[in-house]
């Protein structure tokens, strides 16, 4: 999908990755961008639409779905992460609220709109989705159950012209990744390759170098088909 002229629903459109996706998509000359965040949001450029969206409220997203009137791509990018271990079930579920339900609610909101536009659905994840870092063990865990449901929604989406899309980045220079010493990629230009992937229309996006080592080895990799090959039960 080409970026020009597309409508596009940000969420975590604040801080870090988001906020370089909104720039990123205007620079691509989006027509409209909806910025959502939990707290009003002030932008220059007037494509920008301030959106009020926490993702767990109900009636925030029902205001955001009366609000929008067409839609060509859903950025899930809203989302927790804490350092915890797993001494606390309440940790795990507060993670899976927002990671994971939050990420649900708001994509089965839009989905008429999208398949509608034959738009995509695009879902922030973490190379966490495929092997956890024990001391973000709740994030992980959250994030790796946002995986397997992007895996799903592909599968049900197949024939109904909706592409989704699962970025899986490794160490970006956000509020996240302050704590660890290790280089990290800019949220700049890991905006700038989550972009070309998804015009690129590929299903996986490695947007950074940690995660883009791994590409070639996940697209031809075991889990990699047996997805598609689970998808076909989905059509049987």
């Amino acid at each position: 999908m080409n970026i020009t002229n597309k409508t596009i629903l940000i969420t975590g459109a604040n801080r870090g990755i988001g906020q370089a996706l909104v720039t990123e998509a205007l620079n691509r000359g989006a027509k409209r961008v909806y910025a959502g965040t939990r707290v009003p949001l002030k932008h220059p450029d007037a494509r920008v639409i301030p959106l009020t969206l926490d993702i767990t409220d109900p009636e925030q997203i029902r205001q955001a779905v009366g609000e929008i009137a067409s839609l060509d791509m859903l950025i899930n990018n809203a989302g927790i992460a804490s350092f915890d271990d797993l001494s606390e079930r309440e940790a795990i579920t507060k993670h899976l609220d927002v990671n994971l339900f939050g990420t649900y609610d708001l994509t089965q909101a839009f989905l008429p709109l999208l398949i509608g536009s034959g738009g995509a659905i695009v879902n922030i994840l973490s190379i966490v989705s495929l092997a956890p870092l024990p001391p973000i063990a709740s994030y992980s865990i959250s994030k790796a159950a946002l995986f397997s449901m992007t895996q799903s929604l592909r599968a049900y989406m197949t024939g109904k012209g909706v592409n989704v899309h699962a970025v899986l980045t490794g160490p970006v220079d956000t509020d996240m990744n302050r704590g660890f010493d290790i280089p990290k990629a800019s949220p700049e230009s890991a905006a700038a390759a989550i972009f070309d992937g998804i015009e690129r229309g590929e299903e996986e996006i490695f947007p950074e170098p940690m995660s883009a080592s791994m590409a070639d080895s996940w697209r031809n990799g075991l889990v990699k088909a047996m997805e598609r090959q689970n998808a076909a039960f989905v059509q049987a």
